[in-house]
C-alpha cells in the first residue's frame, strides 16, 4: 500500500534522493536543441548565456568559489526544466518548481527551485546597502559593503569572535560562543581548507560571502556545521554559489497531512524525535526555533522526516555559556537589516525555555497532522496530550512530560511495512524502529 501524497509530493515520490536549489537574485536562460524531458542517454551541451552583470556580489553575491559554483562557471553542471524553455527564478507568484539536475551529463535527479529569501527582500536589502553609502537606486553591492566598518574588522581579524557577528539578526548568532563561531569556520565548505579555527586561509572574498550569508540566511551555515551525516536531523549541503544552495530534499510535510493514520502517526513520532535530539545531544547545544510553519519540515521519498529550512533555528551553548546579545545601538548596521527591520530587538537568550519547539509544534504543527484520524478512545487521548504540550503557561517538566506521553501513544499507531523503508526491514527484529 503506497502512501497517499498531496500533488506535490506524489509528483515527486521517485527512486532518486531529491536536491533543493534555493535561488534568488539570479537571471539567466537556457537553450539546448534536447526535449524538455532530460534522458540519461546522450544529450546536446547546454549553453548558457550569463553575461558580466552574473559575477560578484551585485547579483549573486559572490559567486566565485568552489563547489557547485566552480562547477556552474566551468559548465560542469546542468539544469533542465520542463515548464517553461527559460530556466530562471521562480514567478512572482510560486515561491518554487521543479526542474532536472546533473553533474555528470547521464544521470538525471528531480530538484526544486526556489528563492533563499523572498524576491522583495532581495529588493529591500539592495536598497538599504546602497542608501547607506548615500548612492543611487542601484548601486555595486560589493563595494559599499567592502567599505563598511564590521567588514573592515573581518579584514584584519584572524579569528571569527563573538564581537564580529554582534548586531546580526540571525537567531543562529544571537548568543553566539566561541565554541560554536571556530565551528563555523572549520567546517565552512566555500574556502579551499577549512581545518582550522583561524581565517588565515579566507580571502578577503571569502570573508565577505560569509559574512553576507551569515547576515542573509544561515540556512546554509547551519547544513554545513551540523551535518546530516553525524546524525543531525538535517539535509546534506552539496554546494552553493552565492545565493544559491544546493542540498536534498523532498516535499515539505503539510502535503502530509492529508496522509493515512499509520503515516501521521509515523511522522509526528519522528519530528517529536527530532525535537528531543535538537534539547539533548551530545554536543550539549540547545537548537531552539523562533517560529515554525510545516514547510521547515520535510520528508526523504524513504520516510524519513527532517529539517527542511533551519533559517529560524537558534543555538545555545550549554556547554561553554554564550555571549548575551548586545543591546547597544553600536552594533546595528547595514548587515543587521539585510532581511529585517533595522531597529529589531533580540530577546536575551537567558529567556528562552526548554519547552519552546515543543509548544510551537504541538499548537500549530501537529494538530493539523494528526486530526480526525484515529478512533475513540486514543484520538481524545492524543488531543488531551497536544493540548498540555502547547500550553506555554505550564512549566517545562509538564510539557516535555506531555511530549514523551504523546510519542508512547503514537508509537504502537506506526506499522511497519516498506513503505517506511528508513526503518525498514529493521522493525521487524527489534521494536527500536
Amino acid at each position: 500500500m503506497e502512501p497517499r501524497l498531496g500533488p506535490k509530493a506524489a509528483a515527486l515520490h521517485l527512486g532518486w534522493p531529491f536536491l533543493l536549489l534555493w535561488v534568488s537574485g539570479l537571471s539567466y536562460s537556457v537553450s539546448s536543441s534536447a526535449s524538455p524531458s532530460p534522458s540519461p542517454v546522450s544529450r546536446v551541451r547546454t549553453s548558457y548565456n550569463l553575461g558580466r552583470t552574473f559575477l560578484g556580489l551585485d547579483k549573486c553575491n559572490a559567486c566565485i568559489g568552489t563547489s557547485i559554483c566552480k562547477k556552474f562557471f566551468k559548465e560542469e553542471i546542468r539544469f533542465d526544466n520542463g515548464l517553461a524553455l527559460h530556466l530562471g527564478p521562480p514567478p512572482d507568484d510560486l515561491p518554487s518548481y521543479s526542474a532536472n539536475y546533473s553533474d555528470d551529463f547521464k544521470t538525471w535527479r528531480p530538484v526544486e527551485i526556489s528563492r533563499l529569501v523572498s524576491k522583495q527582500q532581495n529588493k529591500i536589502s539592495d536598497r538599504r546597502i546602497c542608501a547607506s553609502a548615500a548612492a543611487p537606486k542601484t548601486c555595486s553591492i560589493e563595494r559599499v559593503l567592502r567599505k563598511t566598518g564590521r567588514f573592515q574588522k573581518w579584514l584584519q581579524a584572524k579569528r571569527l569572535t563573538p564581537d564580529l557577528v554582534r548586531g546580526l539578526s540571525s537567531p543562529l548568532l544571537r548568543c553566539p560562543s566561541q565554541r560554536l563561531l571556530d565551528r563555523v569556520v572549520r567546517r565552512y565548505a566555500e574556502v579551499a581548507d577549512a581545518g582550522s579555527i583561524f581565517m588565515d586561509h579566507f580571502t578577503d572574498r571569502d570573508k565577505l560571502r560569509l559574512l553576507y550569508t551569515l547576515a542573509v540566511n544561515t540556512h546554509p551555515v547551519l547544513l554545513q556545521i551540523f551535518p546530516g551525516a553525524e546524525g543531525w536531523p538535517l539535509p546534506k549541503y552539496l554546494g552553493s554559489c552565492g545565493r544559491f544552495l544546493v542540498s536534498t530534499s523532498t516535499s515539505p510535510l503539510q502535503e502530509f497531512y492529508d496522509a493515512p493514520p499509520d503515516q501521521a502517526a509515523d511522522l509526528a513520532y519522528q519530528l517529536l524525535g527530532v525535537l528531543e535530539s535538537l534539547r539533548s545531544n551530545d554536543l550539549n547545544y540547545f537548537f531552539y526555533f523562533t517560529h515554525v510553519d510545516a514547510g521547515m519540515f520535510g520528508i526523504f521519498n524513504n520516510g524519513h522526516l527532517f529539517i527542511r529550512d533551519a533559517s529560524a533555528l537558534g543555538v545555545i551553548d550549554r556547554q561553554e555559556g554564550s555571549q548575551a546579545a548586545s543591546r547597544a545601538g553600536d552594533d546595528k548596521d547595514i548587515f543587521s537589516c539585510l532581511v529585517s527591520g533595522c531597529q529589531t530587538e533580540l530577546p536575551s537568550c537567558d529567556t528562552i525555555p526548554e519547552k519552546q519547539n515543543l509548544v510551537l509544534v504541538c499548537s500549530q504543527v501537529l494538530p493539523l497532522l494528526l486530526q480526525a484520524k484515529f478512533p475513540s478512545p486514543v484520538r481524545e487521548e492524543i488531543d488531551a496530550e497536544l493540548t498540555r504540550c502547547a500550553d506555554r503557561t505550564r512549566p517545562d517538566p509538564e510539557v516535555l512530560g506531555a511530549a514523551s506521553r504523546l510519542k508512547d501513544i503514537l508509537r504502537p499507531l506506526r506499522t511497519c511495512d516498506p513503505r517506511f523503508a528508513y526503518r525498514y526491514p529493521d522493525c521487524k527484529y527489534n521494536d527500536k524502529f
